[in-house]
């Protein structure tokens, strides 16, 4: 086991994140800090990530908002940008459980991102993704819709199966 992996970004985000549910928010700056320089990555302990949800090579140069909420069991790939467009109404995305973010994605805005989506890299998303949905491009565009036919196609990107 590596010494230095108590300093990953998913564990320095926890530490953060119990420390400012507590309300010590100076203590919870510094580790935000200590992350920001150690993983090269803006994680704060204010945002709401879900349980599982992985760093793709630790985290490099990912940015996500303070206000963002991320679901569970979520892939988040290097680069990505997860941030604010300032609006009326809600003005940071929340994105759902089981939801792939390929490297270089941007999703801005109050969007939803559906349970178990994929965002191709490069992706910039301004818009609702429905849940299910494979979105690629600038701007985002749907490419396909996941369904029981095609499923195992996308089993290694996280995605569940479907209800019937």
């Amino acid at each position: 086991m590596n010494p230095f992996s108590i300093f990953g970004v998913e564990n320095l985000y926890r530490l953060s994140r119990s420390l400012y549910l507590r309300k010590y928010f100076r203590i919870s700056k510094g580790i935000d800090s200590l992350n920001r320089m150690t993983n090269k990555c803006a994680v704060y302990g204010a945002t709401d990530i879900g349980i599982g949800t992985q760093f793709a090579y630790g985290g490099i140069a990912v940015v996500i908002h303070k206000r963002a909420v991320i679901g569970k069991k979520c892939m988040i790939g290097q680069c990505c940008t997860i941030g604010r467009v300032p609006s009326n109404g809600r003005d940071t995305p929340e994105i759902g459980n089981n939801v792939y973010i390929g490297a270089g994605s941007k999703i801005l805005g109050g969007v939803t991102i559906g349970d178990n989506s994929i965002i191709g890299p490069n992706a910039v998303i301004t818009k609702n993704v429905d849940p299910f949905s494979v979105m690629v491009g600038v701007p985002g565009r749907l490419l396909t819709v996941i369904n029981s036919e095609n499923i195992g196609r996308f089993s290694d990107y996280g995605v569940e199966q479907i209800d019937q």
